[in-house]
């Protein structure tokens, strides 16, 4: 199981990790598959064409509006959305799983959501901040899922 995502704040980061330690003491416990791979896109990452199938992490960063009726822009993750149209490799993304700050309501999240309907993959799951060992059980389980599909 693969997971591309970028990270501002170090949040995402945190999770992802989080997430592949609880894959492998998964592995570990049960013999169970997927171990997790995974690679940060950052304003540094050379572009690639991806040929294996994976998940896209993305906090949600927003300036302007509110999202609902006045608009709003991505700032800061862009570079990941470019990296999913580079070569069509959204076409290799299997879910979008979105993070953020529930204090923002509406727009908690709106990132991931926005790559959904903008990319048509799926918005799978969703979690605050760094998240908690709950959310990753709970995340694992989603992709798992998704990826057998």
């Amino acid at each position: 199981m693969k997971i591309l995502y970028i990270s501002i704040s170090g949040n995402t980061r945190a999770f992802v990790q989080h997430l592949k330690t609880y894959s492998d003491e998964q592995h570990q416990q049960n013999n169970e598959n997927p171990l997790i791979t995974s690679k940060e896109i950052s304003e540094n990452s050379p572009f690639e064409k991806e040929d294996d199938s994976f998940f896209a992490f993305v906090p949600t960063y927003l300036e302007g509006g509110n999202g609902v009726d006045s608009g709003d822009t991505e700032i800061l993750t862009d570079v990941l959305r470019d990296y999913l149209d580079y070569e069509d490799n959204y076409k290799k993304c299997l879910g979008v799983v979105g993070s953020g700050n529930k204090n923002f309501n509406y727009q908690y999240c709106l990132t991931a959501k926005q790559y959904s309907e903008a990319f048509g993959f799926p918005f799978l799951a969703d979690y605050e901040l760094r998240g908690t060992s709950a959310d990753c059980e709970r995340i694992y389980h989603i992709l798992k899922e998704h990826e057998s599909n």
